[in-house]
């Protein structure tokens, strides 16, 4: 089965053209000043707008307050809120009832502890996001690091997850043989510049999972 492909961090309508046109699966908007992929309410809304109805809408969101978390619900309408900070499970409980959002929690790896931390959000995030624990001074992801994916092996599989970090067209085939992900997550492996998505990576990435 063909993994699920997700691109984040989309600023322009040229980046929703080329994913409506690849028939990519999610479309993740960041909400998060420190990043170069940062939107305004209105710059997401009118991307949002303009995805094709077959894409599920993400929201990525680092640690937010309830009026932060309601202007991303009001401009963008997601399928999914992905939570990508130090939210407990506690918060996540409390942002899944209040959002009515499938709920992705993002969960940085560097040994098979971090695999274990799922655990803890078991029956709050509906997926997970499995991604490479990011350097002291770097964003919570599109750092463009990978991690070692055999600690996926100590995953229980019990609820659906993205594998991300680090990915490209040319190491994305070896990370699906060895983690077997049923979804992917793409960032800064498909830019030309920090923020700044490539039209032709980002088919040559489509056309690598789906030949994986």
């Amino acid at each position: 089965m063909t993994a699920k492909i997700k691109i984040c961090g989309l600023t322009r309508p040229q980046d929703i053209e080329t994913i409506n046109h690849l028939g990519v699966d999610l479309a993740g908007f960041v909400f998060y000043k420190p990043s170069p992929r940062h939107l305004s309410e209105d710059q997401a809304a009118g991307l949002a707008s303009k995805c094709a109805r077959h894409i599920e809408r993400v929201v990525l969101l680092v640690d937010p307050d309830n009026d932060m978390l309601d202007a991303a619900l009001a401009c963008v309408s997601p399928h999914h809120i992905q939570l990508h900070g130090h939210e407990t499970p506690e918060r996540v409980a409390e942002i899944r009832a209040r959002s009515h959002c499938q709920i992705i929690k993002a969960l940085p790896v560097s040994s098979a502890e971090d695999i274990a931390k799922a655990q803890d959000y078991k029956g709050l995030a509906n997926w997970f996001l499995f991604d490479a624990r990011p350097p002291e001074d770097g964003l919570p992801g599109g750092n463009g690091e990978t991690f070692d994916w055999t600690l996926l092996n100590a995953y229980d599989g019990a609820q659906p997850y993205l594998l991300a970090g680090g990915l490209r067209a040319d190491n994305v085939a070896e990370a699906l043989r060895i983690t077997h992900a049923p979804m992917v997550d793409i960032s800064s492996g498909v830019e030309a510049a920090p923020g700044e998505k490539d039209a032709e990576l980002m088919s040559q990435f489509v056309t690598a999972v789906r030949a994986g």
